[in-house]
């Protein structure tokens, strides 16, 4: 599994695609996205997100907030659904952030692969 910005091209390596941002990204369209799905639901909350601003001396904190959220329905429902997802396959969280290392997608895919 690994974490990709939605602005590098698809590889062939990538598996399912699947897009963990909330909002859709700037200057993508649909067909160069190439996604498999787009989960929105397991992106963190609006307030969440605009109180963190990708802010790296924040990180810690957002990613103990956003686990919380994922607790709740229906984040936890979509976390079961990308669970699923990486058991069938090789899978791609993709997200739209400048720093892919701080952003929602890693704390989904350290999640992931720690089975939590």
């Amino acid at each position: 599994m690994q974490v990709r910005r939605i602005y590098e091209d698809p590889a062939p390596s990538d598996g399912k695609r699947v897009l963990v941002d909330r909002l859709w990204p700037r200057g993508v369209s649909k067909e160069r996205a190439d996604l498999f799905e787009w989960s929105k639901q397991v992106a963190p909350s609006t307030e969440l997100r605009t109180w963190y601003g990708h802010d790296p001396a924040k990180f810690d904190e957002f990613a103990r907030r956003y686990r919380a959220e994922l607790t709740e329905p229906p984040a936890a429902d979509a976390l079961a659904d990308l669970r699923r997802l990486a058991e069938s396959g090789p899978l791609t969280l993709l997200t739209a952030a400048k720093r892919a290392d701080i952003s929602e997608a890693t704390v989904l895919q350290s999640l992931l692969l720690d089975g939590e």
